[in-house]
């Protein structure tokens, strides 16, 4: 019991620490209308069938069964079900066509991806990723900081395919648009409190506010922590997969009028962490010629010519999830800290048109700090030598947005028009020190001077800086014909100005200058055509564009550029319910041809001091990545105390040989789509059981499981993760009443990878051999693991 207060006097701590401090994501006009929303979801007493569901994917609210685009939506009773605090949390493939994953490593940048087209290397500051990331319509430029704590979240939104014309650049994949709960104007809300397992402990709260002279204002703080789940043997050094992260929100909304609304919000937001251990599972699998200790030293202890460094005894090859390491490392706490203001202002000008202005800024600031590797990745032993490669990177990114939209109808046309501003510079400092040092039998190690990897006295290996900015005009339309009212016509399209300007100012810790600038035009169009069939059945038919912004890449020794990337897609899907409204099920199925697919090709080559120097060149390809699937969402609510479904993804791509540019000669090289597995799929099962007649207090069950093929994890690596099986649940005792004045106690039991899976969702094989004749390259495959299970319980007390 000493142990259970503690815990809860610590989450009861931090959270008031977080409120009195820091507020957090903001809110615009996709979460206007959230708690209208809410409303419409909710099931009628009389009605046991399936709950509608509404979402913005077209500047407007409207129902998911009407919206003629592939869409999958989480909404808030799903996330809480199954224990979402993060965007990685999304990783374990609860929806199946979305793959998201930790850049390298690391949890301080993900990698977000939908239907094939997913970001290689997320570190530097000249390029752009292929899906993107919203928060109530405002965009992320950065794939850092994206794996900051969720605030009380109304739905997470996944448009699936390309959205060029509504969201414009960088939608290539799709786009993933979080929306957050407003203010209500009415006294209310909840507190939450939570442990678990590696030291876990999670805190939140969410405080609505009367509405005082027509402002309302809304509170959000959160806080969640995790342990290391593999343990760093190196006195006073953190280890690794642990996580604490913080943050608040505060919203206002302004509506002194009845047409028109003003929403107000600054969010700040911290993630402290430490990267996936990184295990060597094989060790020289191409079987080259070891050299001996005695070889080694007759040879003024460099390899002799053909042969690879001796494995030390003290480095353990497993091909199994390890919970300690087996090299202790100097290895710090990683930071993302994120801020922005946002304001979304809506005037409806009378009943056919609404003028909106959204305004945003934000700003990123990260720090990474990588040795997860030790003695598993190169450089290899040299008696004396140094190696444990420490990657470290700091990054700070500021963007501007404006957004103008008018939205309306006119007869029967809907539309949607809009002018677009975006404005970003980002600068990223590198480095990659070794912090630890054989001894001369390769049987001990000692660590070396801290003063190598502080910051005033890194070796800089590269530094970088980009500045981006985009103009935009855009348009859309819905026509439903007088006389023909099952059929609608959508035609849209978007202008796009993209420049971009960048200098590698930096390189092997010289002076240098290597300045680009570009700019270029784009235009995207949309055309659907959808048909009501019947009022429960829903066709439609999609042609759609949309691009991924060209850069440089800072690893290059030159920053050489490449272009652009574009897609074209062709959509046919359906939606239907039937059985009154107790089955839903929607199919999509796609082609994509995707021009000058940016593809990287990297290696490690080792340096004249011993560091490691990652080199990687990204290049357009030759012809066209063709990329073809299919898509199934099936819900069932058989009783109203019962449901569950059944999510699936086919995914089949064909990617052109490109020419590698690392290589004399630029032989064709094939290369491969990452997390893309050709089959996943997901499903889930919610059970209640009302426990009184007299209130909403109810057993609740919770169960997901989560599938996934094979796939690849570097764009240049033949080498494949293994396939991966995930359920989670939770159980509850829910809306147990407390008092009269109508506040209620939530309880609940949860379990993220329940059965304790283990898998590599990350593997590499660029150590297996030798790079320009240095055989110092050789080790082995590496590869990271997913969490193993973690599982807490939960209090949640909502007034």
């Amino acid at each position: 019991m000493t142990r259970l207060a503690n815990r809860l006097s610590v989450s009861a701590a931090a959270l008031a620490a977080v409120l009195a401090a820091s507020p957090a994501y903001a809110t615009t006009d996709e979460a206007a209308a959230a708690a209208a929303d809410a409303a419409a979801e909710a099931p009628q007493a009389d009605d046991p069938g399936l709950v509608d569901i509404v979402v913005t994917a077209t500047k407007r609210e409207t129902n998911l069964q009407d919206t003629p685009i592939a869409i999958s939506v989480l909404g808030g009773e799903d996330i809480k079900q199954r224990h979402v605090q993060s965007l990685l949390d999304l990783g374990d493939g609860s929806i199946p066509s979305l793959r998201v994953a930790t850049y390298e490593s690391r949890q301080t940048a993900l990698t977000v991806g939908i239907r094939g087209i997913v970001p290689g290397d997320a570190n530097q500051p000249a390029r752009e990723p292929g899906v993107g990331v919203y928060i109530d319509g405002i965009y992320l430029a950065r794939q850092h900081g994206l794996n900051a704590s969720l605030f009380e979240v109304e739905r997470i939104e996944v448009l699936k395919g390309p959205q060029g014309t509504l969201f414009g650049r960088n939608t290539e994949g799709g786009a993933v648009n979080l929306v957050s709960k407003a203010p209500t104007g009415d006294f209310g809300g909840r507190v939450i409190t939570g442990f678990g397992n590696y030291g876990s402990y999670n805190a939140g709260m969410h405080l609505n506010l009367p509405e005082v002279a027509g402002v309302s204002f809304k509170l959000d703080g959160v806080i969640s922590h995790q342990d290391p789940t593999v343990r760093n043997p190196q006195e006073g050094q953190t280890g690794w997969n642990q996580y604490h992260r913080y943050g608040g929100r505060i919203a206002a909304r302004w509506k002194p009028v009845s047409n028109f609304t003003a929403d107000f919000a600054f969010d700040t937001s911290r993630d402290e962490n430490t990267p996936f251990y990184s295990q060597l599972i094989n060790f020289n699998p191409n079987g080259y010629p070891v050299a001996t200790l005695a070889q080694i030293q007759a040879n003024a202890n460099t390899l002799p010519a053909g042969m690879i460094a001796p494995l030390p005894s003290m480095v353990v090859v497993s091909p199994n999830r390890m919970d300690v390491a087996d090299i202790g490392v100097p290895q710090q706490i990683s930071t993302g800290e994120t801020q922005g203001f946002s304001s979304n202002l809506r005037w409806k000008v009378g009943d056919g048109i609404e003028l909106r202005s959204v305004t945003a800024w934000r700003t990123v600031d990260s720090e990474q700090w990588d040795n997860s590797g030790g003695a598993h990745r190169s450089p290899s032993f040299l008696p004396n030598g140094s190696f444990s490669r420490y990657s470290l990177s700091f990054l700070n990114a500021r963007q501007f947005s404006q957004e103008l939209q008018a939205v309306g109808s006119v007869g029967s046309v809907d539309y949607v028009v809009g002018l677009y501003y975006f404005n970003e510079r980002a600068e990223e400092v590198a480095a990659t020190p070794n912090t630890n040092q054989w001894n001369a039998t390769g049987t001990g190690y000692i660590i070396r001077d801290a003063q190598t990897w502080q910051r005033s006295a890194l070796s800089i290996s590269r530094a970088s800086y980009a500045n981006s900015k985009s103009y935009a005009a855009y348009g859309q339309m819905t026509w439903t014909p007088g006389g023909m009212e099952s059929l609608h016509v959508t035609l849209g399209g978007r202008y796009t100005n993209d420049k971009k300007s960048g200098d590698l100012y930096k390189l092997n810790n010289v002076a240098s200058a290597f300045p680009f600038a570009f700019s270029y035009n784009r235009f995207d169009p949309l055309v659907i055509l959808a048909w009501d069939a019947s009022e429960r059945i829903n066709l439609y038919a999609k042609y759609s564009t949309g691009y991924r912004a060209g850069g440089a890449s800072s690893r290059s020794i030159s920053f050489a550029t490449f272009g652009p990337e574009s897609v074209t897609a062709y959509e046919v899907g359906f939606k239907t319910e039937f059985f009154d409204r107790k089955v839903r099920l929607n199919v999509a199925g796609y082609l994509m041809d995707r021009k000058n697919s940016q593809f990287d090709f990297d290696f490690y080559l080792v340096q004249t001091n011993g560091t490691i120097r990652h080199t990687l060149e990204t290049v357009n390809a030759p012809s066209a990545t063709k990329i073809r699937g299919i898509e199934a969402d099936l819900t069932v609510r058989p009783t109203d105390n019962l449901s569950f479904g059944v999510s699936y993804a086919y995914t089949h791509w064909t990617v052109p040989p490109t020419p590698n540019p690392l290589v004399v000669g630029n032989p064709l090289q094939p290369l491969f789509l990452v997390y893309t597995p050709p089959h996943a799929f997901s499903g889930n099962l919610d059970y209640a059981l009302p426990l009184s007649g007299t209130s909403k207090m109810a057993f609740k069950l919770h169960m997901d499981a989560n599938y996934s093929d094979p796939h690849y994890s570097f764009d240049n690596e033949p080498v494949l993760v293994d396939s991966s099986f995930l359920v989670n649940a939770r159980v509850s005792i829910a809306d147990i009443p407390m008092a009269d004045g109508g506040q209620t106690l939530t309880v609940a039991l949860w379990s993220r990878n329940l059965f304790n899976e283990e898998h590599i969702y990350r593997r590499s094989n660029a150590n297996r051999v030798p790079i320009d004749g240095n055989y110092r390259t050789v080790v082995g495959d590496y590869a990271n693991f997913n969490t193993p299970r973690t599982f807490g319980v939960e209090a949640t007390l909502s007034f």
